[in-house]
């Protein structure tokens, strides 16, 4: 009778481990690399979405083709202050409302040149309501510039890197130049 109970409970355990994968917990994943920050995929999908408005893909690579959304979270996360994580944090959470607002639609789901014009909007704004997605773009943008211009793309494929002083040359026509470098 004890062998019965034993492969009875068995079953039970094994049923139930079987559907606890398909469970459906309706709360996002908070992404464990930027612990002083809730990020969950989707916003981070939003702010790649916003850094690839401010630099976008043309001749180029954009910011979203080069990932600078985690060098812009990595940047907030590691070097800002407490206050000025929550003034991101809240601006990023609330700029799909500030797009709604503005153009009735998700930021999602606009086109290049509404996205365009509602961040440009939101970086010109005087409104003491939308101050908080004012500070938001502002430091996105610092940031997707910076993450942009010292990407590996950046420094190996577009203006590669030379060490100064360079290399010498004595007598050279102003003609046969090449295109000016990036020197640190």
């Amino acid at each position: 009778m004890k062998r019965r109970d034993a492969l009875r409970s068995l079953a039970l355990l094994t049923g139930g481990l079987v559907l606890v994968p398909s469970c459906d917990f309706s709360k996002e994943d908070i992404l464990g690399a930027y612990q002083n920050l809730e990020i969950t995929p989707t916003l981070k999908q939003l702010l790649a979405e916003i850094a690839d408005t401010i630099i976008p893909a043309g001749n180029l690579k954009g910011a979203a083709d080069i990932e600078v959304q985690d060098f812009i979270l990595v940047m907030v996360n590691d070097c800002m202050e407490k206050e000025a994580q929550q003034i991101f944090m809240s601006g990023l959470k609330g700029f799909d409302d500030f797009s709604k607002k503005s153009t009735r639609d998700k930021f999602e789901k606009l086109s290049q040149e509404q996205r365009e014009t509602l961040v440009l909007e939101g970086l010109s704004t005087e409104d003491e309501s939308q101050q908080v997605i004012k500070n938001f773009l502002r430091t996105t943008k610092r940031f997707t510039i910076q993450g942009f211009m010292v990407s590996e793309y950046m420094q190996t494929e577009v203006k590669p890197y030379s060490l100064i002083p360079g290399e010498y040359k004595g007598d050279v026509l102003i003609a046969e130049l090449k295109p000016e470098r990036i020197n640190g």
